[in-house]
């Protein structure tokens, strides 16, 4: 698991320089549920909220988040992507399916359900609300 960690983050590196492993999570955590608050955020991610303070921080510095009004409550606010972090997001996204489509390019039909059937178990073992 630490190999396939590691593997993650140097493939992240390498698909986009300015996107992180976590920031990459991150992007993708906004875009799945259309926004959220940072402290949802620390939250699902069982972070410091410093951390992801700071996390937010350099996605807003680099235009890819930006922070908007609740409209049910004007008190808070909500991390929402920016065209940017879209377009950026979905670059990376075509990178690693085409670099997850070339790593498995040899594998059988079979040794591919399997696969799948195993990460479907793994994930479906994580405990609720906890991140895979």
């Amino acid at each position: 698991m630490t190999a396939f960690a590691r593997r993650a983050r140097a493939s992240a590196a390498r698909m986009h320089p300015e996107l992180s492993l976590v920031s990459f999570t991150l992007l993708s955590h906004l875009e799945d549920r259309g926004g959220c608050r940072a402290t949802d955020l620390a939250a699902y991610y069982t972070l410091d909220k410093s951390t992801i303070s700071r996390q937010v921080g350099a996605l807003e510095k680099a235009g890819l988040v930006e922070r908007r009004l609740d409209p049910d409550d004007h008190r808070v606010q909500v991390l929402h992507l920016t065209g940017r972090g879209t377009g950026l997001l979905q670059q990376v996204t075509d990178s690693r399916r085409v670099a997850f489509r070339e790593r498995l390019a040899g594998w059988s039909g079979p040794d591919l359900e399997r696969f799948a059937e195993y990460l479907l178990r793994y994930n479906a073992g994580a405990p609720e609300g906890e991140a895979p």
